[in-house]
């Protein structure tokens, strides 16, 4: 008898190919749609930043077609698409003028060659580390001193070889303009800023052609038809293009370029990584299947380009938002997309010569100096200015169009050192006496800078005092705390330290340190564990060990609060409902005490509507008994990052059985629906997209559950008489940062955007 038995395969193995056959090759229709839409804005870019920057026209199509199949094949970006970046085009220009092409096309090998060494080092994190202020201001500057460049060039005359130049010889050039030239940028621009608005079923029809080809094509259309004089675009032959040179020129300056390619194109390439894995994970897909970049790789795969670029006669290579975003809101799912438009680059270079010939250089001109304008974005101008960075990102601007590149980022990072260090810096120390008693005020950090005056303002205080030190900082070096201590013991007077809410500080070595120590090791954040306290963990006695460090810690320092509070009985200011994980302690992220806070926990923080707790009124009674008996004055729903309950959400199917969880869960699928019936993340933490689809949920269950509060009567009536307020926080655990939502209180339909801000800037914003 033959029994026949099945073969399991594990998930890593694959079937075997019959004999003779190997396996297919498969690209997804996404992605060659997605390559077709990429190109067709590649196309009229990579010539247009070509001629602003002075280099051999083919250039920018070889710096395309190699940005996008190499960058694409060893990139560690998937959907990120790189070429030539309007924001290299300044140091292109300068560099060609300075040492010519192929010594230019040499520096862009050795940049290339930087970046693979940074790559192996893997010090691309890092360069995360510059203050986006820095970065948005450098290619601001950047953006204003292409923008002044090309404006010469739609007038029919020379750029000038600086801002200020240009600036001086614009009235003149003004005043004697390319009429024909003129007419032809003018419909360029007109065309390319009216494409995208253009109304009705035909308009979004039409609209499936990039702005930048169909304001390019129409130009050329309309120069050809009516027979318009003006310079167009030679491509010379393939077999006359120049190649790389040996580098010619002071060795110094070579290295100053050299440094200043791989700086830009490398913090270029990275943020816009970052930015792409935020767009893929907006999508109404959340990008299921791509895999987040990983930041070295793709540092390499830039390196890779430029070497290659450089060596065929290419610009420089970065990774380009504007291609980057149009390649993920066309549904690219893989690398391919990124190749293919590479691949559909060498031959337009090759096919489609006499067609390009017919573009005129007006055109390109506008084009790149309308990208130039939209490099002054509006959106980061309004986040630095919130984070109180203005300064900063003026200072790099400035710094950018008057000296260069480098230059300005220099200034920048000095600039923000400064205001680092003011602020650090800016701590009022105030003092007052009463009854005999001394009051000393101290609002900021305290540390070594703080010190002087804080002697100053001690020593005026009489010997053997009473003296309450109230620290509203979240820092005290070691500097300022032996100047305390220092004082204390030559004076002889009696210091007790408080925070802003009267609670005692603690020397840092202080025993009642260890109350705050949880059952599991905390990176020993509060001292050394005792032995005894290990034995106890050991043998799973953490409840016993907990208690008994409260007793001896703890409960001396409460006990007079805690009777107080016995026998007046609770009157907390605020209902707080959170989630169940235990990484939210309530207590220690609000800084509350006993009496302070109502608190109702559940999983994932959810309040039922009214009616629909099917068995469970636990959160109905609480919100009622907050809201009727304890009379509350506020009251907040907090979420937090990495939620689990979230992610079973997201992971939920009609088919899940019905267990207790799943059944409480039901409560988040409004907040579910709220998130997914929008095309675009709605919700922002200080200005920046959500990190991935989880976390857009965690915020958009805060605004939704903010709603179902509202639909109780008890909370209606309280709003309606102006004694109650609601508000969103959210508590990112892994930077372990609270954020507030702006005025969440007043009630918001389903296109509003939210941003939630750290309090101290929602305080500032407030009091101005």
């Amino acid at each position: 008898m033959t029994v026949c038995m099945p073969i399991r395969r594990t998930p890593t193995q694959r079937p075997h190919s019959p004999p003779g056959r190997r396996p297919r090759f498969r690209i997804a229709g996404a992605d060659v749609s997605a390559s077709i839409a990429v190109f067709l804005i590649a196309l009229p870019l990579s010539l247009g930043i070509a001629l602003a920057t002075g280099a051999p026209l083919q250039a920018g199509l070889v710096a395309a077609a190699v940005g996008g199949i190499v960058v694409g094949r060893l990139g560690g970006a998937p959907l990120q698409v790189s070429g030539p970046a309007a924001g290299l085009t300044v140091v292109t220009a300068e560099l060609i003028q300075r040492y010519g092409w192929r010594t230019t096309c040499a520096i862009t090998v050795l940049a290339g060659l930087a970046q693979l060494g940074l790559a192996a080092l893997r010090v691309a994190r890092s360069a995360l580390a510059v203050s986006p202020a820095i970065v948005h201001g450098m290619v601001a500057g950047i953006g204003v001193t292409i923008a002044f460049a090309q404006l010469h060039i739609v007038l029919g005359g020379t750029p000038q070889s600086s801002v200020v130049a240009n600036v001086i010889a614009l009235p003149a050039q003004l005043a004697a303009p390319h009429l024909t030239g003129l007419a032809v940028s003018a419909l360029t621009i007109a065309v390319l800023l009216l494409w995208p608005r253009l109304p009705g079923r035909a308009g979004r029809l039409v609209r499936k052609a990039p702005a930048a080809l169909a304001s390019v094509a129409l130009a050329t259309l309309v120069a050809v038809v009516a027979g318009l004089h003006v310079p167009r675009v030679d491509l010379p032959s393939w077999s006359s293009h120049a190649l790389v040179g040996l580098p010619e020129g002071p060795a110094l300056g070579i290295a100053a370029g050299v440094l200043t390619i791989t700086l830009v194109t490398s913090v270029q390439s990275l943020l816009s990584a970052v930015a792409v894995d935020k767009l893929v994970s907006a999508r109404p897909d959340r990008g299921v299947g791509v895999p987040r970049s990983r930041l070295d790789r793709e540092l390499a795969g830039q390196g890779a380009a430029n070497m290659v670029s450089g060596a065929l006669g290419g610009l420089p290579v970065a990774g380009v938002a504007v291609r980057s975003v149009a390649n993920v809101s066309a549904g690219a799912v893989s690398r391919n997309s990124t190749m293919l438009h590479g691949l559909w680059v060498i031959l337009a270079a090759f096919l489609l010569v006499p067609v390009l010939d017919l573009i005129p250089l007006p055109a390109l001109a506008a084009l790149v100096m309308v990208v130039g304008v939209q490099m002054v974005s509006i959106t980061h101008i309004r986040t630095v200015t919130r984070h109180r960075e203005a300064l900063v990102y003026a200072a790099t601007v400035t710094g950018v169009v008057l000296f260069g590149i480098l230059e300005g980022v220099a200034l920048g990072i000095a600039v923000a050192t400064a205001v680092a260090l003011h602020r650090l810096a800016r701590t009022r120390i105030t003092h007052e006496e009463k009854d005999g008693r001394y009051l000393v005020r101290v609002r900021g950090q305290l540390t070594f800078l703080a010190v002087p005056r804080l002697s100053r303002i001690l020593h005026t205080i009489p010997d053997a005092s009473e003296v309450v030190i109230e620290l509203d900082g979240s820092f005290m070096d070691h500097a300022a705390y032996e100047a305390l201590h220092d004082w204390q013991a030559s004076h002889g007077a009696t210091v007790e330290m408080t925070g802003p809410s009267g609670a005692r500080i603690t020397e840092p070595t202080s025993e009642s340190h260890a109350c705050c120590r949880p059952w599991t090791p905390w990176r020993n954040h509060c001292g050394e564990n005792h032995p005894a306290d290990e034995t106890r963990r050991e043998t799973g006695h953490q409840l016993a060990s907990g208690i008994g460090k409260f007793q001896r810690n703890t409960a001396p320092l409460v006990r007079d609060e805690l009777a107080r509070l016995a026998r007046e009985g609770q009157s907390p200011s605020q209902l707080f409902l959170t989630c169940a994980d235990s990484r939210l302690v309530t207590s220690m992220i609000t800084a509350s005490g006993p009496g302070d806070l109502f608190t109702v926990r559940n999983v994932g923080n959810l309040v039922p509507l009214p009616g629909e707790g099917n068995g469970d009124d636990s959160v109905a009674a609480a919100i009622e008994y907050a809201v009727e008996v304890l009379r509350v004055q506020s009251i907040t729903v907090c979420g937090h990052s990495g939620c689990g309950a979230m992610q079973a959400l997201l992971g939920s199917t009609p088919d899940d059985p019905p267990t207790p969880l799943r059944r409480w869960l039901r409560h988040g699928l409004p907040s579910l629906e709220r998130m997914t019936s929008r095309r675009h993340a709605w919700a922002r933490i200080s200005g920046r997209l959500p990190a991935d689809a989880v976390e857009q949920l965690c915020l958009t269950n805060v605004v939704q559950q903010l709603e179902h509060l509202r639909a109780y009567d008890a909370v209606a009536r309280r709003l309606a008489d102006g004694t109650l307020t609601l508000h969103g926080m959210y508590f990112h655990v892994g930077e372990a940062q609270a954020y507030l939502l702006a005025d969440s209180d007043e009630p918001h339909g389903y296109d509003d955007v939210f941003d939630l801000v750290p309090p101290t800037t929602l305080q500032e914003a407030r009091a101005s």
